[in-house]
């Protein structure tokens, strides 16, 4: 009986203990529940947080205030102090950043990519959580010094694209309560995630910012006007040089007018290229074409230029509109009409193409051609100040047209007289040839000049013209107020000796030796004599070319063929001071052309020497004493 008492009362006080227990558990459950209530709403706030957060930053594509959005996100969701993100520079290796939450007047940080905790963390893709910084060797405790800030805890995690590509990282410091723990590491890592994309997106958004900004500097940088068009031949963009050539008042006006708005009436080709261009995908051009733009009230202004089209293709290389490109060469135009008074097409051309330096000082070989009017002293006086300069225009028109069809500069008139360069500042491979031809065809237009001065009542003219190949200096030169291109030299005198030397020696063309030697087609050519110019030592050998003499009827210069040959055993003769026997030859020649007046000068000198012979170191050489 006193066991079942005994067992009776154990049962009663275990049950009395479970049921105290129970009560316990009870008064606890309530607390339990609302511990466990508060946790769960926690974090499924920061859930919804991140949530909200990761939205907000996906919709921000300007970089710099999506890195303040995202370090204002992080420190709210980690509940920390301060946050640096870190992004890599592949073209430094660097880790910068310009936003440090925390720290007022934060200016951009530069560190190695591999430096420091950050550094470690990009290089090796792991996450560090440092409770306790100050008893981690990775840490930099100069930085809490230099800025009297305590660094108590660390989480550091890579930043990394879809792809695996790591793109920074972020650094979160002192966690408000305790430290960071791993719920703060899967937090971070999916936040990361989302920031990553919204990163990789800023900073496509930035690329394509700078891009387009580098191009809209450059097309209003272009001294040539560009409009772009779309598929359908709307306007989008124009710069400032097509609004100032088009003599536009403003772009707007015209941002989404149809390609025949704004090129109608004169200047309804453009619009066609344009069209063209679009529905076939190839380009176009129009060179030296006119643009008609509206000008000062009702007036209309020409402008001559240079239209190209260029199709705009996508990705796909697909069409999506066309690029036009205006330059103006109303100018070069003008200029190229300025020059080509002086010099022929193709020169002005490359002179342009190649600058000022084509004008610089140059020592070159070229031929020189002088030419002036016989007896102009005489004909200004009985003709008159008008009729001279009447005339005068009218010859240097014939004239010049010669000198630029056969490739020759015009290089100045001196009073009635023409000086022409042919080889400067560009040389042509045949400048002696080009020169020659000049000479002839300007005395057979001169034939022609004549006649129709004749047929009008009026006194002809005669020139001379002397030519002479060699080295000269070419060159702007002048003074600081006037600069003309021209060329001087020994080579220069002597051209301008053997034109005035036609007067002596009757003749219409004397040209020298070196131009001779420098000639690469056949002509009509005598040796007329050797020659020491004034101021010169050596003797000059020099030929009178007769081709013009092939246009003219034959009492121009009749028995030429006979004359030349006779003038030929002549020469030789002279040359050997067979003076009789020069003297028939001479003679003979004569008779057949009473107007040869080389060999009426020839025959007077072997009568001279017959009567007087010369000194016995004669060299046949004639000195000539004029300038």
């Amino acid at each position: 009986m006193g066991m079942i008492n005994e067992n009776l009362e154990m049962v009663m006080m275990a049950t009395a203990i479970i049921v105290t227990l129970l009560v316990i558990l009870m008064a606890f459950r309530g607390q339990v529940r609302h511990l466990v209530n508060e946790r769960l709403t926690f974090v499924e706030g920061r859930e919804n947080r991140l949530l909200e957060v990761s939205t907000m930053i996906s919709e921000e594509l300007q970089l710099r205030p999506l890195l303040r959005k995202i370090m204002e996100a992080v420190t709210e969701i980690l509940q920390a102090d301060r946050a640096t993100l870190f992004l890599y520079d592949d073209q430094s290796h660097e880790l910068w950043s310009d936003i440090a939450l925390g720290l007022d007047d934060a200016k951009e940080i530069r560190i190695p990519h591999d430096a420091g905790i950050a550094g470690s963390v990009f290089v090796s893709g792991e996450t560090i959580n440092i409770k306790d910084a100050y008893s981690d060797d990775r840490f930099n405790k100069a930085v809490d010094k230099k800025t009297g800030y305590r660094t108590r805890t660390i989480l550091c995690q890579q930043v990394r694209t879809k792809a695996g590509k790591p793109i920074g990282v972020i650094q979160v410091l002192n966690k408000a309560q305790g430290v960071f723990d791993d719920a703060d590491e899967r937090n971070l890592r999916a936040f990361t995630a989302q920031a990553a994309v919204a990163l990789e997106n800023a900073q496509l958004f930035e690329e394509v910012m700078t891009v387009k900004n580098f191009n809209e500097a450059v097309l209003q940088s272009m001294a040539n006007g560009m409009i772009t068009v779309d598929a359908m031949g709307r306007l989008t963009k124009g710069n400032d040089a097509a609004v100032r050539l088009l003599n536009w008042r403003d772009l707007g006006e015209h941002i989404g007018a149809e390609l025949e708005t704004l090129f109608a009436n004169e200047n309804a080709w453009a619009a066609e290229m344009v069209r063209k261009v679009l529905a076939g995908g190839e380009a176009d051009s129009a060179l030296d074409s006119r643009i008609v733009v509206e000008g000062v009230g009702d007036e209309a202004t020409s402008v001559s230029v240079n239209f190209s089209v260029q199709p705009l293709l996508s990705a796909k290389g697909e069409g999506i509109g066309a690029l036009a490109v205006i330059e103006d060469i109303t100018s070069e135009k003008r200029l190229k009409s300025t020059m080509a008074r002086y010099m022929p097409k193709e020169v002005a051309d490359r002179l342009l193409e190649d600058g000022e330096d084509a004008l610089g000082g140059n020592i070159q070989e070229t031929t020189i051609l002088f030419s002036d009017i016989r007896a102009f002293t005489s004909f200004s006086e009985e003709a008159g100040p008008e009729e001279t300069v009447s005339m005068l225009n009218d010859y240097f028109s014939i004239m010049v047209d010669q000198i630029m069809t056969h490739h020759g500069i015009l290089d100045k008139y001196i009073g009635d007289a023409i000086m022409a360069v042919y080889g400067a500042p560009f040389s042509t491979g045949k400048d002696a040839d080009n020169a020659l031809k000049t000479a002839i065809n300007m005395i057979m237009a001169l034939g022609h000049f004549n006649m129709s001065r004749q047929a009008q009542g009026k006194m002809p003219i005669d020139v001379g013209i002397g030519l002479n190949t060699g080295e000269v200096v070419s060159g702007n030169i002048g003074s600081e107020r006037r600069m003309d291109y021209t060329v001087i030299g020994d080579g220069v005198n002597l051209a301008a000796r053997l034109e005035s030397a036609t007067k002596t020696y009757g003749a219409k063309i004397l040209i020298s030796e070196f131009t001779v030697a420098s000639l690469q087609d056949e002509y009509v050519l005598r040796e007329v004599d050797r020659l020491r110019v004034k101021g010169k030592s050596e003797p000059v050998a020099m030929y009178e070319a007769l081709d013009w003499t092939a246009a003219y009827p034959e009492a121009i210069f009749p028995n030429r063929e006979r004359v030349l040959q006779l003038f030929e055993v002549g020469m030789d003769c002279y040359k050997s001071q067979l003076w009789d026997d020069a003297r028939q030859a001479f003679q003979q020649a004569v008779g057949l052309n009473p107007a040869d007046k080389v060999s009426q000068l020839y025959l007077d000198r072997c009568h001279a020497f017959i009567s007087s012979p010369p000194d016995e170191d004669w060299d046949g050489v004639w000195v000539m004493k004029t300038k």
